[in-house]
């Protein structure tokens, strides 16, 4: 049987079935059917319509509510330049406007409004020119985005930012501080010879590990030694202070090299012997100078320390090597392997940390090092020379690799001045 309720449609009085979003849940129609102009005066951005010289013809109340204008107070009296700030009215005529007529359209423009009471809205503004069906502009159409939160995202990202870049510099202070600490402050003047000594910051961000020292013990013998600490940063310095006090320490209650590097051993082998080994490579020398031959006595103890170089008065070059050494703080009972060499006259002794030899000759390069035998040539092409020149001739040569030196490298250099008359590199 068929009646009036039976039709579809308005027509058959059946009631509108309700939407079903994709969710399940249903939503009553009516909040689907908002006016285009309830949308347009309520939307979540502001919109409004200038005439091509600017004057608003048209504004929402989002924006009014924004600003705290009345409509009147706004559309046929005001351009929109009007509601910009100094700077942006400015930017409105000088690239805005211009860009907006070239290209009938221009996006996320960020701007500032000045709102009724003088406060300032910062604000995303995207323009486009409507044209006729002539294809002349009529009005332009823009639609603004509050920016508040962005801008205050911005401002605290920046002050982030700003902290964040005074903290590294306060890192950078404080490693440099460290550093020096870790240095002797001058090395002391021997008798009879030239030293002089260099120390190569790779990063100023982080405490590297190398050491060096020259200093008196008893009457007529002096203490030398340079090494180089595993690791980097605030870990590698303590152990780089105990092996540098432990080092002087040790040489004054016994000077033999080989005793001194034992005593380190032992020392950093005890201390660091859990699940955070740490060891250092270390040369040690003892200077005595030679009453009979004139010059200087040097024994050195190596402990897996690259080999010191010798360059002679006669031009030549070559390392010293103590065949043997082993890595201090490895072992409880570490061999330390020991040479003795005699200093004459225009003799220079070279002692450096593998951040030299280490060091990249090509840019982005894993493969292209320095090198043990580069370093000899550059030694043999150097000699003879004095303390003070291989030095100074070395920082040039790290200063070459410039960005590929990415280890810190320190040099220590003795020398006995060349007889009266005779000059050196």
């Amino acid at each position: 049987m068929s009646g009036a309720g039976d039709g579809d449609g308005e027509s058959g009085g059946q009631p509108r079935p309700e939407k079903q979003p994709r969710d399940g849940r249903t939503v009553s129609s009516p909040l689907l059917e908002d006016s285009a102009e309830d949308l347009y005066e309520h939307a979540p951005c502001g919109f409004l319509s200038t005439l091509l010289d600017g004057t608003i013809a048209k504004i929402n109340t989002t924006l009014l509510d924004w600003l705290g204008y009345a409509r009147g107070d706004l559309v046929g009296r005001r351009t929109f330049s009007d509601l910009l700030t100094v700077g942006g009215r400015l930017y409105h005529e000088t690239h805005f406007g211009p860009l907006l007529r070239m290209q009938g359209e221009i996006s996320g423009i960020a701007l500032e409004l000045k709102a009724a009471d003088g406060s300032r809205l910062p604000v995303l503004v995207t323009s486009t020119v409507k044209s006729g069906s002539d294809g002349q502009p009529m009005l332009i159409r823009t639609t603004v985005f509050d920016a508040l939160d962005r801008r205050a995202y911005e401002t605290e990202l920046l002050r982030a930012r700003q902290e964040a870049e005074r903290e590294r510099e306060e890192l950078k202070r404080l490693n440099a501080t460290l550093q020096q600490t870790l240095l002797p402050p001058a090395l002391v003047s021997v008798p009879g010879l030239d030293v002089d000594a260099y120390y190569h910051i790779a990063s100023p961000d982080k405490v590297g590990g190398d050491f060096y020292d020259l200093f008196p013990l008893a009457a007529g013998t002096w203490g030398l030694f340079l090494g180089d600490v595993c690791g980097k940063g605030a870990a590698a310095a303590a152990v780089t202070s105990l092996a540098r006090y432990t080092l002087r320490a040790a040489a004054v209650y016994d000077p033999d090299p080989a005793a001194v590097l034992s005593n380190l051993n032992t020392v950093l082998n005890h201390e660091y012997n859990g699940d955070d080994p740490r060891f250092c490579t270390v040369i040690f020398g003892l200077l005595t100078p030679d009453t009979d031959h004139g010059g200087f006595r040097v024994t050195l103890a190596g402990g897996g320390h690259p080999p010191a170089l010798l360059l002679r008065a006669d031009g030549s070059a070559d390392p010293l090597d103590t065949p043997g050494g082993q890595l201090i703080g490895v072992l409880p009972d570490a061999h330390i392997a020991t040479r003795t060499v005699h200093l004459e006259a225009g003799d220079t002794l070279l002692l450096h940390t593998d951040g030299l030899t280490e060091a990249h000759t090509a840019a982005n390069s894993d493969d292209d090092r320095y090198g043990d035998e580069a370093l000899l040539d550059f030694a043999q092409a150097l000699a003879p020379t004095t303390a003070t020149g291989a030095v100074a001739a070395i920082r040039d040569l790290l200063d070459t690799f410039g960005a590929g030196v990415d280890d810190d490298t320190a040099v220590l250099a003795i020398s006995v001045p060349p007889p009266a008359g005779e000059e050196q590199r």
